[in-house]
């Protein structure tokens, strides 16, 4: 009796031992946070995003993305289109860089230098209207910067409630610009705007500064030797484009757009004293064939490899429809005096207009840059506005006025087109990166400098060749 009895007690114990270990678990489980949704589940849980690829990378995720925008967002009940973009997922505890070139996006895993220095991640989103971002039927007058600030805010907007510290906007050439427009209509998005190689031609029918840009770049030797080259391929006009006639019928170059192969070779020639210097460096001007002396092969090759023949063949000019016409009705575009082809140029440098299919409706608007540029002045905040002192796209560069706060314009010494940070002189390249580190909310990785006395400012991130690759030749700005 005693042993049932004791039995029933320890079957009693047991039971309710069970039971209050069960509540003890149910009470830890439920106070254990839910487990974090995984990036790529929260990101397409944003209405209107869609995943066209992952690819890995060490590190990272890379995704591959297109996000449904208004083609007008004045009147997004108008229709929508999807625009493509880039995320390279670092953390969401780091800071954000929204990187655009202004053009394409790249589909490989790439980072722009803030987004090196902050050790971030980063979102690049293609410029609307080139090609597959670009809606259907295609109205050319929603193609402005408005609208492109306005693609970059909703997207921001969407993104910032998974990614909540702080971002800034960069890109490069047409991409500064864009940056910069970005913050002019938008200026709450963003903590910082670093902006590189970024004109600023706000007459577009006064360029004189160009003029005195090729009058004193580089040297007087490398100025004359380039000139003569140029001038030298207007001389051989015939012979040459007998030879690009060949090229053309060999690679199925057309030339409806700009009208003949004729303007064509010329718009290629008249750009290569320009193509020079945004693209080259001083030292390569040893390169440089000597006019006098040169075969017309050599001619042909200088010129093919720095501007390029195909560029003004119709199958060239297609990607790029929306820049000339960008340029024909807002940015504007350079023209510049060449004396030394006095004589031998019949068309002088051509406008934009010429470089877009005549079917495609094109009107100047002569106050969009003037709005930047005095918005700029006045109330720049947290911007930096980095140039190349041989680039001939900084003859006409972004200035700052009495109204402007914490915001600076750096040139790095000798360099053209791709000028960076990193390039700039001691002073301003350690200000720079401890402003961009400070926009971004992150603190520096401080280090002994060269002498071991002194804490100098690098990037968070390591080096890597891959992402860290420039952008290619043809995300940067064309004559």
């Amino acid at each position: 009796m005693r042993k049932t009895l004791g039995w029933l007690l320890s079957l009693v114990v047991l039971i309710g031992t069970m039971g209050a270990a069960g509540s003890t678990a149910q009470a830890a489980t439920a106070a254990e946070p839910a487990a974090a949704a995984d990036i790529k589940d929260q990101i397409l849980g944003i209405p209107g995003m869609s995943l066209i690829e992952e690819k890995p990378y060490p590190g990272y995720r890379f995704f591959v993305l297109n996000y449904e925008q208004p083609v007008d967002h004045r009147q997004p009940w108008k229709g929508t289109f999807k625009q493509r973009l880039t995320l390279l997922h670092k953390d969401v505890s780091r800071p954000s860089v929204f990187f655009t070139s202004g053009y394409n996006v790249n589909t490989s895993p790439r980072r722009s230098e803030p987004t090196t220095i902050v050790d971030g991640n980063q979102v690049s989103l293609e410029y609307r209207f080139f090609t597959p971002s670009r809606p259907d039927p295609a109205n050319w007058d929603n193609l402005n910067i408005w609208q492109a600030a306005s693609d970059q805010h909703r997207l921001f907007t969407a993104l910032k409630k998974i990614y909540k510290k702080n971002w800034l906007a960069t890109g490069g050439s047409k991409g500064g610009m864009t940056a910069t427009y970005y913050e002019r209509f938008y200026p709450r998005d963003m903590d910082g705007v670093v902006a590189y190689v970024a004109p600023n031609d706000v007459v577009n029918k006064e360029d004189s500064a160009y003029d005195r840009f090729f009058a004193k770049v580089g040297t007087k030797e490398c100025r004359d030797k380039l000139n003569a080259v140029q001038r030298e391929a207007l001389v051989r006009r015939e012979p040459l484009e007998a030879k690009y006639a060949v090229a053309a019928a060999e690679n199925g170059w057309t030339f409806t757009t700009v009208g003949n192969l004729d303007k064509a070779y010329e718009a290629v020639v008249l750009d290569y004293v320009w193509a020079f210097w945004q693209y080259s460096l001083l030292a390569d001007c040893a390169t440089i064939p000597t006019a006098a002396t040169a075969s017309d092969q050599e001619i042909w090759d200088t010129i093919d490899a720095i501007s390029g023949f195909s560029a003004y063949a119709d199958q060239g000019l297609e990607t790029y429809t929306p820049y000339y016409y960008q340029a024909g009705t807002q940015l504007g575009s350079p023209d510049i005096k060449q004396s030394h082809l006095d004589g031998l140029s019949r068309y002088g440098y051509q406008p934009p207009r010429n470089f877009v299919p005549r079917d495609i409706p094109m009107t100047f608007q002569p106050q969009a840059m003037r709005d930047v540029d005095t918005w700029v002045r006045n109330n720049a905040n947290q911007m930096l506005f980095v140039y190349g002192q041989n680039d001939p796209w900084g003859a006409e560069p972004f200035r700052l006025g009495y109204g402007a706060r914490d915001s600076y314009v750096m040139t790095a010494p000798g360099a053209n087109h791709g000028a960076k940070v990193a390039g700039l002189l001691d002073g301003e390249r350690t200000l720079a990166t401890e402003k961009i580190l400070q926009w971004a909310g992150v603190a520096p990785a401080a280090s002994l400098s060269a002498e071991g006395n002194a804490p100098s400012l690098g990037a968070l991130a390591a080096p890597d060749p891959v992402l860290d690759q420039p952008e290619p030749r043809e995300q940067q700005l064309r004559r």
